[in-house]
């Protein structure tokens, strides 16, 4: 792991030198990762387009036959989300509140469960695990106590890495599980926003890696072990910030 977050360290060296960038640069590079991050995240919770539908979806405009509104408002509300997170960035990490959690949220399920938009739920829910056991996320009379930790948690100054502290972030926020849906597309937002206030492009975890990304949390929650998740996401960030001095070194241009 230290290997690795030196790798992921010189790489920011290595595109903060490339900055700062034009206004195309910034677009350019906003079209392909709005695009993959929200295919992506949408995907790992079932949402059925593809990575060509979706990209028509957002930079076209087009609805695609087929599929359902709620598919088209979750790829719509997600690029929506990001846009929301780009401008929380420019706070500092003590300043995020829980309304901007909320507000994630509620863009997130605008249009498609807008009763529980930017709600914590009032219901319990459980998981069954891959090896048939039911997992209990935490009852909703000890969200108060949850959440205030949580953020007592996140405002504070952390000294460790910082992919690592927003790795954490995110699976922390994940274990509370404290909304109806769309608990695992706010925390890769979480995760990101924090990335971004650190001057990170985002990590981009892959529907691909689905199964060990679940493996991952797992771990989290049945032992407090965060190497699996850290080591996944800090590799997707690496992919990112390759893809990053790529683009900017050789001027590609994404469509």
């Amino acid at each position: 792991m230290k290997n690795l977050l030196q790798e992921i360290d010189i790489l920011k060296h290595k595109l903060n030198s490339l900055r700062p960038l034009t206004d195309a640069q910034i677009k350019n590079l906003k079209t392909l990762f709005d695009v993959d991050f929200t295919f992506n995240s949408t995907a790992i919770e079932g949402n059925t387009l593809s990575l060509n539908e979706t990209k028509l979806v957002l930079l076209e405009g087009i609805t695609i036959g087929g599929k359902s509104t709620r598919e088209h408002l979750e790829i719509i509300n997600h690029k929506e989300a990001i846009d929301y997170i780009e401008k929380l960035a420019s706070k500092k990490v003590s300043e995020i509140t829980p309304s901007d959690i909320l507000g994630i949220h509620n863009i997130i399920l605008r249009s498609i469960d807008s009763e529980n938009a930017g709600i914590y739920r009032r219901v319990p829910v459980y998981v069954k695990k891959k090896d048939n056991s039911v997992f209990k996320f935490p009852e909703p009379f000890k969200f108060n106590d949850l959440m205030n930790e949580f953020f007592e948690w996140l405002t504070n100054t952390h000294d460790i890495h910082p992919v690592l502290f927003a790795v954490e972030a995110h699976t922390r926020f994940v274990s509370i599980h404290p909304f109806t849906d769309g608990n695992g597309r706010t925390a890769r937002l979480i995760l990101n926003l924090l990335l971004f206030q650190f001057g990170f492009p985002p990590a981009v975890i892959k529907v691909t890696e689905r199964a060990d990304y679940l493996d991952a949390i797992d771990q989290w929650d049945r032992s407090g072990n965060l190497i699996p998740i850290t080591t996944l996401v800090t590799n997707c960030l690496k992919e990112s910030l390759l893809l990053y001095i790529e683009t900017i070194e050789k001027k590609i241009i994404w469509r």
